[in-house]
C-alpha cells in the first residue's frame, strides 16, 4: 500500500509518499480501505518535533511513528476472526488516537476501538472532517466547561478544525455563541450558528466591554491573564494549548471550584469507551444535521505535502482533507479538489 512516511523532523517537503507494507489483520479487527483522512496542527507538531519536549513523546532525533494522521473515513476490506459488528463493505469512520497511522491506503481498527459506520448522507471527506474537530470540542465545552442554555461561550479561533466545531456544539448545549475571527470567515462562523462575531482584526474583544461564562481558546493565542477580565465572576478559560500558566491554575481550580478559572483537557488521551460514545454522539448529531462538517480543501494523496503547507499556514478555514480514493476529488467542484 502507499503511505505518506516521515523519516525525519522538518517543513511539508519531508512528508514523501512511500510504498510500505500492509497491515496484517487479526482476531478482532478490521483492515479498512482509507478513502479520506485529514492534515491537522497535531500532525504539523509531529512533522517539526517542536515544541522540544515534544520529543520525549513523538521521538529524540526522529519522529517514532512516520505515518502520521488520525482520523479515517473509508470502507472495511476484510474482518478478521471474531468480528460481529462489521462485514467488508461497510462504509465507517473513525480514529487511531493516540497513535497516528492513518495517512495510508489501509489502516487496521480494532472492533472495539474507535470506529462506526458512516452516518447516511455523508461522504467519506465529510465523514472525516467531523472527528478532529468535534472530538475536541465535546469534552472541553461539556466537562470542563460544563456549558448549559443560558450561558454566553466565547469561541476564539471560530474559523478553525476545533472552533468552528465549538460554535456548532455550543449552540446544541442551548448557549449564546460569540464567535472571534478574521474578515475572510466572519460569514462562515454566522453561518453555523454564532449569535454575535467579532472580527479580531478590528479591535481587541477582551476591551469591548463584554463578560462571557465560558472562553475557548481554540488557537492558544492569548494568556489567561489577558483574557480574565472579559470573564463572568466564576467564568472559565479553556485553552488547548498547555501553557504552565494554564496548568497551573487549572489544578488550583479542581480544588476551589469558585472565582475565575482556567482549564485544560488533553482530550486525545481520553479512554476508548469516552471516545465511542461521543463519536457515536457525532454520529447522531450529523445524522440530524445539528453539526455540519467544515472543509477547508480536499487535495488528493499525492499533495499531502500541500496539505501541510496550508495547515501551517494558519489560516485555513475548518479542516484540510486529504483524499486516497479519486471519487471523493470527482464529486467536489472546489479548484482545491480539482488541482
Amino acid at each position: 500500500m502507499r503511505a505518506a512516511v516521515v523519516e525525519r523532523y522538518g517543513g511539508p517537503d519531508v512528508v514523501r509518499i512511500r510504498e510500505v507494507d500492509d497491515p496484517v489483520v487479526a482476531e478482532g479487527e478490521l483492515l479498512v480501505r482509507v478513502e479520506a483522512s485529514t492534515v491537522g496542527s497535531t500532525d504539523g507538531t509531529n512533522r517539526v518535533g517542536r515544541p522540544a519536549f515534544a520529543r520525549l513523546f513523538f521521538g529524540l532525533t526522529r519522529p517514532r511513528h512516520q505515518i502520521f494522521g488520525y482520523d479515517f473515513a473509508g470502507v472495511v476490506e476484510r474482518i478478521g476472526p471474531g468480528v460481529r459488528r462489521f462485514v467488508p463493505g461497510d462504509p465507517v469512520y473513525g480514529t487511531l488516537s493516540p497513535s497516528p497511522g492513518a495517512h495510508a491506503e489501509l489502516v487496521r481498527v480494532a472492533e472495539d476501538g474507535v470506529v462506526a459506520r458512516i452516518p447516511g448522507g455523508l461522504d467519506g471527506a465529510d465523514a472525516v472532517s467531523m472527528l478532529d474537530g468535534f472530538f475536541t470540542a465535546i469534552p472541553f465545552l461539556r466537562d470542563g466547561g460544563r456549558v448549559r442554555a443560558g450561558q454566553t461561550v466565547l469561541v476564539n479561533g471560530a474559523s478553525g478544525t476545533v472552533g468552528s466545531a465549538a460554535v456548532q456544539f455550543a449552540k446544541h448545549l442551548g448557549a449564546a455563541v460569540v464567535g472571534v475571527c478574521s474578515t475572510d470567515h466572519l460569514e462562515l462562523v454566522r453561518s453555523l450558528g454564532a449569535d454575535r462575531v467579532i472580527d479580531y482584526t478590528q479591535g481587541d474583544f477582551t476591551d469591548a466591554g463584554g463578560r462571557y461564562d465560558v472562553i475557548f481558546d481554540a488557537v492558544g493565542k492569548r494568556t489567561f491573564r489577558e483574557y480574565r477580565p472579559a470573564l463572568t465572576r466564576d467564568g472559565i478559560y479553556l485553552s488547548t494549548v498547555p501553557t504552565l500558566p494554564v496548568l497551573l491554575r487549572a489544578r488550583h481550580a479542581r480544588s476551589t471550584e469558585t472565582g475565575r478559572r482556567a482549564g485544560i483537557l488533553f482530550t486525545g488521551l481520553r479512554t476508548q469507551a469516552a471516545k465511542s460514545a461521543d463519536l457515536a454522539l457525532i454520529g447522531e448529531l450529523a445524522a440530524s444535521r445539528a453539526i455540519v462538517p467544515v472543509i477547508d480543501r480536499i487535495l488528493p494523496f499525492e499533495k499531502i505535502a500541500e496539505a501541510h503547507r496550508r495547515v501551517d499556514g494558519g489560516h485555513k478555514a475548518g479542516n484540510v482533507v486529504v483524499a486516497m480514493a479519486p471519487v471523493l476529488l470527482e464529486t467536489r467542484a472546489t479548484p482545491e479538489a480539482a488541482s
